[in-house]
């Protein structure tokens, strides 16, 4: 039987990550109070997550000016997508191959 457990990504082994690219995901960009409100966690957190998600080049931040507050919005790279739902899958296939 494969070890389907070796295929899950280490980067998403934490669950603020993995809900950090869940809502990527599905929607064009979040901002950064955004995924606070939805995790309910400090800014603190959010941002060391983050900042570990984009060291791996699996989220893109785009920070701004609106007026004269500043803006941070996060989207999901090309390679975050692809690593999230490969992901995915191996989790799939370890709950299809289950006893």
């Amino acid at each position: 039987m494969k070890n389907y457990i070796q295929d899950l990504n280490k980067a998403f082994e934490n669950r603020i990550r993995l809900g950090i690219m869940s809502i990527l995901m599905v929607n064009d960009s979040v901002e950064f109070s955004t995924l606070k409100e939805m995790l309910d966690i400090t800014d603190g957190n959010l941002a060391s997550h983050i900042a570990a998600l984009e060291k791996i080049e699996y989220v893109n931040v785009t920070k701004q000016f609106i007026g004269k507050k500043p803006n941070t919005t996060y989207t999901v790279t090309k390679a975050g997508k692809k690593a999230f739902n490969e992901h995915l899958d191996a989790l799939e296939k370890l709950l299809k191959n289950r006893d």
